[in-house]
Formats: C-alpha cells, structure tokens, sequence
C-alpha cells in the first residue's frame, strides 16, 4: 500500500484549519487544540511547513505563525514536498542526477515508474490547500478505457 505518512496527515490537517483565515496569526497551543495533534507534534510540524517555505513565524506575544502565501496558491504537492521531500513511488521517479540509480542503464521499467510518479506529481499539484477545506465539488471518474476495463473484468 502506498501511503503518505501519519505527520504528513496532521500537517495537512494544520494546513487546512489555517487556510480558514489565511490572513490571521496562529500559536502552536490555539492549532494544537483545534486540529487535536498533540502540542509537541503540532510544533515540530508548524517548523517544518516554515523551513519548506509554506509558513512564516514570528516571536513574541502577537507572534505565531500564518500562511506565506493564498492557500488558492499552496498545492497539495507543494504541503507533500515540504513534510517528505520530493514525490515519488521508486527512487527512480525522484532521482535527480542520471545514474542515481544503479540499476538505471539496465532498467526496462524505469521510463515507466517516471510517468507513474510524474502523474501522482500532477495529480496533488492540481488540488489547492483552498479546495482542501471544502468538500469534493465533482465525483471521481475513471478514464473511459480504464471503466472498459473494469466493465469486462465485472461481467
């Protein structure tokens, strides 16, 4: 099974309580209890979504931390590349130097892992911290091949 981790989970879950007012300054206590993470979590959490650029924080009794930017502008990969590193499914989707691999000269199925990772890439780059916090505004749908597929295999 193929699953983003549990910290990941809460991160997003800090994300989305914040996006609600994406203007105001939150402390670790007042998101630690509205998310119910565990303070300790939360403030490990809130200081890496400020080192992967997606928070800003700042000291003192007004102090807190708040969204750098829209969350219209904060993409589900972007919270995902902050919290694990880049997206990938194999070690050769996320390599960033050819040869990274040792089996890449050799690799029949690298070229596809590559467009594997690329599309889950794609898939969180087009949903927003916004759309996050609100309900799926469209049902899912299956490719038109793939519900082919699917039809042959259930009949």
């Amino acid at each position: 099974m193929i699953r983003i981790g549990k910290l990941t989970d809460y991160g997003i879950l800090i994300l989305t309580h914040m996006a609600q007012d994406p203007l105001r300054w939150y402390t670790t206590p007042e998101v630690a209890e509205a998310v119910g993470v565990p303070r300790p979590t939360t403030t490990k959490l809130l200081k890496s979504l400020v080192h992967g650029g997606l928070l800003e924080s700042h000291r003192g009794t007004k102090g807190g931390y708040a969204l750098v930017r829209s969350p219209e502008l904060i993409s589900m990969v972007d919270v995902v590349t902050a919290l694990e590193g880049p997206v990938g499914l194999t070690d050769c989707g996320t390599a960033r130097q050819p040869g990274e691999c040792q089996r890449s000269v050799s690799c029949a199925i690298k070229t596809n892992w590559q467009r594997i990772n690329q599309a889950v890439h794609d898939a969180l780059g087009q949903v927003t911290l916004a759309e996050m916090r609100l309900p799926a505004a469209q049902p899912i749908h299956l490719p038109e091949r793939r519900m082919a597929l699917v039809h042959e295999l259930t009949t």
